[in-house]
């Protein structure tokens, strides 16, 4: 889900791996040459999911990477089955009212403008819609609540650690 750390905590398991990170994003951006938001603007959802596809398809035959895709990459079943049979996938699973705190100064995600400009409400859709995708396409599941992001990265590398991911340190 939006907010939920995806970015930040895959950055820092990533460092503490010694393993390059990727963010799928920041790829998309590179490659429609503006930002996620312009894009949705003027092209439409679809065309943006397009390229989150073509990008995800690609990111998922990389080894040895860590990666933070965007929240709605769940939402095409290409995507989630690249992802489920080609990596290892960690859902930080967090609550619509954690994430709407966490979220609450963001202005620049497309989809959190939509239903009148009411986050919690546009996450508690968005969650209700993406929680079974998430869960079908993951392998872990981290209930995130309020830790810090060391908790967040030390309960994901343990996790990892413990079903032989990766070695333990």
């Amino acid at each position: 889900m939006p907010g939920s750390g995806k970015s930040t905590v895959g950055r820092h398991v990533a460092r503490h791996l010694g393993l390059p990170f990727v963010d799928t994003d920041h790829l998309i951006e590179r490659r429609i040459g503006c930002s996620i938001r312009d894009y949705f603007e003027t092209q439409g959802e679809a065309a943006f999911r397009d390229v989150e596809q073509a990008v995800v398809e690609e990111v998922t035959r990389l080894s040895g990477h860590v990666v933070a895709t965007g929240g709605g990459a769940v939402l095409r079943e290409p995507n989630r089955g690249a992802l489920h049979d080609r990596t290892t996938v960690v859902y930080l699973r967090a609550t619509p009212e954690d994430l709407a705190r966490r979220l609450r100064h963001d202005t620049h995600r497309p989809l959190l403008q939509r239903d009148g400009g009411d986050p919690l409400r546009r996450l508690r859709s968005l969650f209700q819609e993406r929680d079974p995708l998430y869960r079908r396409t993951a392998h872990f599941i981290i209930e995130t609540g309020r830790p810090s992001v060391h908790s967040l990265v030390n309960m994901v590398l343990m996790q990892l650690e413990l079903a032989g991911v990766v070695p333990q340190a």
